[in-house]
């Protein structure tokens, strides 16, 4: 007989911190497009496979496959210190775009992460580039 896990009630000024950052390095796909129109500074991110870019991507979205991180000609060309670089991969459940993220902030691009990456932008409906 499998015994109940004890819930373990966790620090609010540990909760508070986290979200906070959440809030502050993550975007959805209403806020991400709304930006966009607004010409507010964002320069869209995709870092899936060149193949699967080349299939449907969001609307002024530039390609950055894993392949290319490490080429500095490819990030400078394809990546904004001046602009929030908006990183997104597969879906919820892909690390690319975090490691993306912890990879471009690293070398001094600010960063944010969509959330639900390509999966959720095209599930829900929003507009697609070919």
């Amino acid at each position: 007989m499998a015994t109940a896990t004890k819930l373990k009630i966790s620090s609010a000024a540990k909760a508070k911190r986290y979200f906070q950052d959440k809030m502050a390095f993550t975007t959805g796909p209403v806020e991400l497009e709304r930006w966009a129109k607004q010409g507010q500074p964002v320069n869209i991110v995709d870092v899936r496979a060149a193949e699967d870019y080349a299939e449907g991507r969001i609307p002024g979205a530039v390609n950055l496959p894993k392949d290319q991180w490490q080429d500095s000609k490819m990030l400078k060309a394809r990546l904004r210190k001046d602009k929030i670089n908006v990183v997104y991969c597969y879906s919820h459940v892909c690390h690319l775009a975090a490691t993306a993220a912890v990879e471009f902030a690293s070398k001094g691009y600010p960063v944010m992460e969509l959330e639900g990456g390509w999966r959720w932008w095209k599930n829900d409906g929003f507009e697609i580039e070919k």
